[in-house]
């Protein structure tokens, strides 16, 4: 059993640590707090479970969690992070993540958490799940802006509020500059605004910027 935990706050890593040999006493515990560090240690040493935060140096919100996934090739990803559940959990499962937990439930959930993810389960919280089950149903409302774009229109939008310009989000999305502009545009049509400000201000407003 090898678990991979990225996070680059210590004591963060030594808590999560202490809570896998708990559940697992003979288990690796491989670290690494950037996703260029983590990287590193996948293609060193395959994982049987990665632990990922959100917020790490060289990589924030979703692009950390899509640059890891390319290369875990069915490996499952828990993402425990700060940031807020309904903002991104979703999203993430949709990339490919098989679950999601705030950092404030880890005390509590991070042992059924990865318990159910190295048996092949998906987990997220009690109340994400009622959130997801309203989704599929077409009960759920779908009034906010962000939740009627699509998985990709969703990154852009990300990246744009980090001020990334257009040649940058495209490198990071293996897509044309001139893609990235139509995504753009597409995201601005779906949710009314007429600059980068504005869903800057939109995305800092709903919790939807890595912290």
């Amino acid at each position: 059993m090898r678990v991979l935990l990225v996070d680059d706050h210590p004591l963060m890593r030594v808590g999560v640590a202490h809570l896998v040999r708990e559940e697992w006493p003979d288990a690796i515990v491989d670290e690494a707090a950037t996703i260029a560090a983590a990287l590193e240690r996948i293609a060193a040493a395959r994982p049987d479970l990665v632990v990922l935060d959100l917020s790490l140096p060289d990589s924030s919100g979703l692009e950390g969690a899509s640059r890891v996934l390319r290369v875990l090739h069915n490996v499952p990803l828990l993402v425990l992070s700060l940031n807020a559940e309904a903002a991104y959990a979703a999203r993430l499962m949709q990339m490919g993540a098989a679950g999601y937990l705030p950092k404030d439930r880890a005390a509590e959930e991070l042992r059924s958490a990865l318990r159910r993810l190295y048996e092949g389960g998906r987990y997220v919280t009690a109340s994400m799940a009622d959130h997801l089950l309203g989704l599929l149903s077409g009960k759920a409302p779908q009034t906010l802006p962000h939740e009627q774009l699509s998985a990709q229109e969703h990154r852009v939008m990300l990246l744009i509020a980090e001020g990334r310009a257009p040649a940058y989000i495209a490198e990071v999305m293996h897509l044309s500059v001139k893609t990235v502009g139509s995504y753009r545009a597409r995201i601005f049509e779906k949710a009314g605004w007429k600059n980068n400000t504005e869903l800057t201000k939109y995305c800092v407003q709903h919790g939807l910027t890595a912290l």
